[in-house]
């Protein structure tokens, strides 16, 4: 698996999501070829981030994954606040986790929270239910931005 995952490294294979929250980790995945992003699941934070990142990478390796795109917070006008430097950091510890065989990206996450939010309130999800999926929805809406962007290789016709 290692040494496939080192071949497609960043140009084939399923892609995986990740908004890093404070208290909870959103967790999307693509498709294959890498057009679709879909909602998967959310990790509580364990307060260990080592212990976080084994989970992400669990997650990555049960699904094919050969790049992790992580959620960038910019600020509206682009700049790296405290919450960026933060989640900047958690990224280089990451790769250190994954490894080589699986690239680790990171990817401008503006408004994706406040996306997902409107997407359920339009969907009328309320309550615990909300809670339980705004941070996957987060994840998804941030990887299927780094899909459609020039960054994002694609899995090669067949």
């Amino acid at each position: 698996m290692a040494g496939a995952a080192a071949d497609a490294r960043g140009s084939a294979g399923r892609a995986l999501g990740v908004d890093l929250g404070s208290v909870r980790i959103g967790l999307a995945l693509s498709d294959p070829t890498r057009t679709i992003a879909s909602p998967h699941s959310v990790l509580r934070r364990s307060h260990d981030h080592g212990a976080d990142h084994r989970a992400i990478l669990q997650m990555a390796l049960e699904h094919e994954v050969t790049t992790i795109v992580v959620g960038l917070p910019l600020s509206l006008s682009g700049a790296k606040g405290p919450a960026a430097r933060a989640a900047e950091s958690e990224i280089g510890e990451l790769q250190a986790a994954v490894g080589a065989g699986i690239e680790v990206v990171a990817h401008d996450e503006r408004l994706t929270t406040i996306s997902a939010e409107r997407s359920l309130d339009e969907a009328d999800v309320r309550g615990a239910e909300r809670t339980a999926v705004v941070d996957k929805v987060a994840a998804a809406i941030m990887l299927q931005s780094w899909l459609e962007s020039p960054r994002a290789p694609r899995a090669p016709a067949r």
